[in-house]
């Protein structure tokens, strides 16, 4: 079973909880492979420690997003200058978001979330980077969000029919909304280019004070043949740099 690459979330430990050099030398020196949602001034420091970049919002914002087709001008114009970012510096993912529904019907959400990526996959599909629509919870953390479930998630993804159109699948927040996590990921992982983890609740430390297991599930999106990262994306209560081992190691699968 092949082992996957992890990242870390740049803004959980940075620089409320870290400093940035410190950081990134913390996820070097433990074995993270990237970092994520890293401000474009500290790309040079990621990079001269040898790390890559996991992933880039790709647009604003989470409440005002594709589902409203008159932000798709906008929109557009985020994405095609964030994707010619991503390729620059070797990126492979830019997180998109569906916007709070605000009493849209699910349905038309889709399609127009659907007809917003459909006008930017295939520059998508030129510069090799990935469009991720991230599945976020409506309870807790984001409320009125509308891509809160896997299925609205994964029927977006087939409406478009793009191979750089994938959904960001959050272990954390699809716990929230739905679980049944590792089967969701042996059905689904088609549509899937992306993951986070935290844990459950609190969206802190993935240890055993929460109740996801995370092991298994890493094991199961292994199974899948996937080669992508899985990002780490919970805010520590307790020491960060011990935090940030104990999750790699959690998920650190043998090879």
């Amino acid at each position: 079973m092949a082992q996957l690459k992890q990242s870390v979330a740049w803004w959980c430990l940075a620089p409320r909880l870290m400093e940035p050099e410190a950081l990134v030398r913390a996820a070097r020196e433990i074995g993270y492979a990237a970092l994520e949602l890293v401000p474009q001034q500290y790309w040079p420091l990621v990079q001269s420690q040898g790390l890559q970049i996991a992933s880039l919002g790709g647009h604003g914002s989470i409440e005002h997003g594709l589902n409203r087709r008159e932000n798709h001008d906008r929109i557009e114009r985020e994405l095609e200058a964030n994707l010619k970012l991503a390729q620059g510096c070797g990126c492979p993912n830019l997180i998109c978001f569906s916007g709070s529904r605000n009493g849209l019907d699910d349905e038309r959400g889709i399609e127009a979330t659907a007809e917003g990526l459909r006008r930017v996959a295939r520059a998508a599909e030129q510069a090799g980077v990935n469009l991720v629509l991230e599945l976020l919870n409506s309870r807790v953390d984001h409320p009125d969000y509308q891509c809160d479930r896997s299925a609205w998630g994964v029927r977006v993804i087939e409406l478009v029919n793009s191979p750089r159109v994938r959904l960001l699948y959050d272990i954390y927040h699809a716990q929230i909304m739905e679980g049944d996590l590792i089967s969701t990921i042996r059905q689904h992982h088609a549509s899937f280019a992306h993951y986070h983890t935290a844990g459950n609740p609190g969206r802190h430390e993935i240890d055993d004070t929460q109740e996801i297991c995370y092991p298994p599930i890493m094991r199961a999106i292994a199974a899948t043949g996937y080669t992508g990262y899985v990002g780490q994306e919970f805010v520590p209560t307790g020491e960060p740099v011990a935090a940030l081992r104990y999750a790699f190691d959690a998920c650190n699968l043998p090879l």
